[in-house]
């Protein structure tokens, strides 16, 4: 039985190794960030990867589309990022890490929404302009 237990666990140890490849963030900049002012036009809040795409407004007045890669829904809701919190025609600022190529796309940093809410993929919601506690007096 020892055996068997053994073989089990190298045959899914084996299979690790590709799965941590699927995940390489290696094609985004993590030197570079880019600050997007655009409109929403789909959220696909999927696994393994969710992508946020906008349209941006280019220096010739012609828009073009963006797409930034984030994490998947469970990780996405811990965040507080739910299906519903980027609906299309919606405004938004998008701070990414772009494509190491120069394609339009990246690695989704944070989203300021028109209310000033800034939802990111690692943290809490938060609100611009919000005031921190002073610290106590003594």
């Amino acid at each position: 039985m020892n055996k068997v237990l053994a073989v089990s666990i190298a045959a899914l140890a084996g299979l690790a190794g590709p799965a941590l490849a699927h995940h390489s963030g290696s094609m985004f900049d993590p030197t570079k960030t880019v600050t997007l002012e655009g409109t929403v036009k789909e959220f696909q809040y999927t696994n393994p990867h969710s992508w946020l795409e906008i349209m941006v407004i280019g220096a010739d007045g012609k828009a073009v589309e963006w797409g930034f890669e984030s994490e998947g829904p469970s990780t996405l809701l811990r965040a507080g990022i739910k299906a519903k919190s980027f609906m299309p025609g919606e405004k938004v600022t998008v701070v990414g890490h772009p494509m190491k190529d120069g394609r339009t796309a990246g690695s989704l940093m944070s989203v300021t929404k028109a209310d000033g809410t800034v939802l990111s993929p690692r943290g809490k919601p938060q609100l611009t302009g919000a005031t921190e506690p002073a610290p106590p007096k003594g």
